[in-house]
């Protein structure tokens, strides 16, 4: 088994500030004695491949060298080719992953950030690298109809899905502004729709018109709204958030709430934590996982305990 870290490189995420800090960012590390090799992505589903195939080569220990989509390609190469159990051996399968988020941000490290005293973001990123400070990890995957995802952060249908779709498919090269443009094109045109699900525990189909849904492992999405506070990212379920057809000026009104987590008080929200969620959906829709925008046909969403470690 190799002892190096590999570490997969986006050196356009950011708009390329990426490719232009990583040498400093790697060179501390080195200095810091940790054993380091390199590859970069040229593509989309690069970074899957060469965590696969890192994988596959004795690597067990990764680094996602970029924002949230570096993360979870990376994710989508490794749990894959250790399946959802550890295998017997003396060879430890579960893999080690850490983060340098040099993009656009990682959301999923918000979770274990010391805010108060500024340890935060590539800082907070780089010590936990460095005093190897390692924890246990669930993954949730989807099951839909042509495959699996597998994801650390969160998957939402609804409301956020509608808003990172129209930023990916319009407004991605305006940065934050085109983010916050997406935001007030789908506040202008809200919709409230029905996503039937079945919760584990429950017999009845959930078929009430909602905002939106949201399958959490962690807390965070965006950056800094906190879309699902009671998530724990190692307790083996699924926090499962859903706001009900809350109006437009209800929802501007309320906005703010998203970023502190009070939102899961409002009348029309519910809150959750399960170990498996079931869709019957009349066909595909646009999903937001981990910061990436997918249109799919949802059939189900489970638990795979522990299936990686994090550096955090």
């Amino acid at each position: 088994m190799n002892e190096s870290f590999l570490a997969i490189i986006n050196p356009a995420a950011g708009g390329g500030r990426c490719g232009e800090r990583v040498g400093a960012a790697l060179e501390r590390l080195r200095a810091a004695g940790i054993l380091l090799e390199t590859a970069e992505t040229c593509a989309a589903g690069d970074a899957t491949r060469l965590a696969s195939d890192g994988y596959g080569r004795g690597f067990r220990k990764f680094l996602a060298v970029g924002g949230d989509g570096t993360s979870y390609e990376i994710v989508n190469g490794l749990v894959p080719a250790i399946g959802s159990r550890p295998l017997p051996g003396a060879e430890d399968p579960v893999p080690t992953l850490g983060f340098l988020p040099l993009g656009t941000g990682n959301s999923f490290l918000r979770d274990f950030e010391d805010i108060a005293s500024g340890n935060r973001g590539l800082e907070h990123a780089m010590r936990a690298i460095e005093a190897r400070r390692v924890r246990p990890c669930d993954v949730l995957r989807l099951t839909h109809k042509d495959g699996a995802i597998y994801y650390t952060n969160l998957l939402s249908v609804g409301f956020p899905a509608d808003v990172a779709a129209v930023r990916h498919r319009h407004f991605l090269a305006l940065g934050q502004f085109g983010y916050l443009l997406s935001i007030f094109l789908c506040l202008a045109r809200l919709k409230r729709r029905s996503f039937p699900v079945r919760v584990e525990g429950q017999q009845a189909l959930d078929s009430r018109r909602c905002l939106f849904l949201t399958f959490n492992n962690s807390k965070f999405t965006g950056g800094t709204m906190m879309i699902a506070p009671d998530a724990v990212t190692d307790d083996g379920l699924i926090e499962y958030v859903r706001w009900g057809p809350i109006g437009r000026w209800g929802l501007i009104r309320n906005l703010t709430t998203l970023y502190d987590g009070t939102h899961t008080r409002h009348p029309l929200a519910e809150r959750q934590a399960v170990r498996r969620v079931e869709f019957e959906l009349d066909g595909p829709v646009d999903v937001m996982v981990d910061g990436e925008v997918l249109r799919l046909e949802c059939k189900a969403i489970d638990v795979l305990p522990a299936a990686l470690r994090v550096l955090v």
